[in-house]
């Protein structure tokens, strides 16, 4: 069946109230206006041991008018629909545009907002990639298949408790500039996951045991069986907590890693993704999480890892969370080097970044996650490439004589610079003379950026490729979130000082 865009969303005047308001743009003068209506619908489903605890679902409709007048940006959002007032909150762009100019100029600036080239599209219409809207799944089946996994956690043996959610969202955005573009989208995106608690019969200890599925620009097939082996993983749970909760601590030292995909996109989204958006790295986004040590005069010449690391930006990635047909710049989608041979050769950029630096098109990651908020330069899909002809995992396993391997995302921490950081995960397993050995706890592998990627020796091959991913990625003052996926595979690298978290927190 052809996935199509919501009637009801359609029913709304989308493209009058368009008209109006680029319309009152150019009659004010505005050398760019763009306007962009939204609504975005996202719920939550929460059990406590096969229990509801807790349910939300909200929708935000909207829309604003962005304008370039007189060399600077001006923003206005509305949310009445009617065609007087998206002319009203054109003019109230322009004005805001016009009060930026007399701000730059009496700061002694002679800077002027320029936007990098882009064709008119005409009119396009764009379907993430979904077979059944989650949204269209009755209350009682969402409920009920969240309370028959739970119950099967709560039957494996040592297991106390089990939290399980549900996260979706529905995101409708209509998009039409004065250059000609209109686009009409729809994403879904869903997050299923569980976490089982274990907690030892004297009361002094627990651990927890989290689902390793990633969030995932699909719907509630998802939840049934396409593009995740959900029996598999609720069957393995129990016995891997329970090893957890007998496993020894780890002892501090260099190791070698060989790191699943589960863990290494948070990495990659910390120290590359991040490191790789141009504003950051040109200083214009230093508030919100810092800079980038990934400077523009080091393109080309950054050695940023191993000759393996080869990373893309996508924002086409099928299911991923930060595709999409155009993005809020009008900007048709693309993918693109950003590290090549382990050399930096490119960045994340949008109209105005690209601009500034003499690129001839954005490669498309501007986007705003409300009607309400300007449209910021985001990341796209940002993911290593597997090695075509590169081993299984336990191919990258067997070359190593001492090490540990790492599943699932925990706790994280890297400096404004996006160079020093520390990564834990869910689940570790010692390696020794080439075989998993056993769990252990309390593991952290700490490195600068360019260490850890330099000490990269092995990538797996495709087979052991997966797309992980978050729903909130945070940028921005005030502060905006997006969902953005990281695809990789399975990576070995050699002598990683790892820390243990325990001895760390007693310091």
């Amino acid at each position: 069946m052809p996935r199509t865009i919501d009637e009801s969303f359609l029913a709304l005047p989308l493209r009058q109230l368009a008209d109006a308001a680029l319309a009152r743009a150019r009659a004010l003068g505005a050398e760019h206006a763009d306007f962009r209506l939204e609504r975005v619908r996202s719920a939550n489903w929460l059990l406590r041991d096969a229990r509801p605890a807790g349910a939300a679902d909200r929708t935000e409709t909207g829309f604003a008018v962005r304008v370039v007048h007189g060399g600077a940006w001006g923003f206005a959002a509305g949310v009445d629909m009617t065609m007087d007032a998206a002319a009203r909150v054109a003019s109230q762009a322009v004005e805001m545009a016009k009060l930026s100019a007399r701000i730059i100029a009496a700061a002694g600036s002679d800077e002027r907002v320029e936007l990098a080239p882009e064709p008119s599209h005409g009119e396009r219409t764009w379907v993430s990639p979904y077979e059944v809207n989650p949204f269209g799944v009755p209350e009682e089946e969402r409920i009920g298949r969240l309370a028959d996994w739970s119950a099967r956690l709560l039957a494996g043996e040592g297991v106390s408790h089990v939290d399980a959610r549900l996260w979706a969202v529905q995101e409708n955005k209509f998009y039409a500039d004065t250059a000609g573009t209109v686009t009409t989208q729809q994403r879904v995106r869903v997050l299923p996951e569980l976490t089982a608690t274990s907690i030892a019969p004297d009361g002094g200890r627990f651990d927890t045991m989290r689902t390793l599925a990633p969030p995932a620009a699909r719907g509630w097939e998802y939840l049934t069986g396409t593009g995740w082996d959900w029996d598999g993983e609720l069957d393995r749970i129990p016995g891997l907590l329970a090893g957890k909760m007998a496993a020894p601590s780890v002892e501090a030292g260099p190791y070698d890693l060989v790191i699943a995909p589960s863990n290494l996109w948070l990495t990659i989204h910390e120290s590359i993704g991040h490191a790789t958006e141009l504003d950051r790295a040109l200083g214009y986004e230093a508030a919100y999480a810092g800079t980038s040590f990934a400077t523009f005069d080091r393109l080309g010449s950054l050695k940023y890892g191993s000759e393996v690391m080869n990373v893309t930006g996508d924002r086409t990635a099928e299911h991923g969370l930060a595709t999409t047909g155009y993005d809020d710049d009008g900007v048709e989608t693309q993918v693109w080097d950003l590290v090549r041979d382990g050399v930096l050769v490119g960045y994340q950029t949008d109209r105005r970044t690209a601009a500034l630096k003499g690129f001839e098109r954005s490669n498309g990651c501007a986007f705003a996650d409300s009607p309400a908020h300007v449209p910021l330069q985001r990341m796209a899909n940002v993911s290593l490439r597997p090695d075509p002809e590169g081993p299984g995992t336990d191919g990258l396993i067997s070359r190593v004589e001492r090490g540990i391997f790492i599943e699932g995302n925990g706790s994280w921490s890297i400096d404004m610079q996006r160079y020093n950081f520390q990564f834990t995960g869910q689940r570790f397993f010692r390696i020794e003379n080439g075989e998993l050995a056993g769990q252990l706890r309390d593991v952290a592998y700490q490195a600068t950026t360019t260490d850890f990627w330099g000490a990269m020796e092995a990538v797996g091959g495709p087979g052991t490729y997966v797309l992980g991913g978050s729903f909130m990625c945070g940028k921005a003052q005030p502060g905006q979130t997006a969902a953005v996926s990281h695809g990789c595979p399975s990576a070995l690298f050699r002598q990683i000082n790892v820390l243990n978290t325990t001895q760390e927190a007693g310091r």
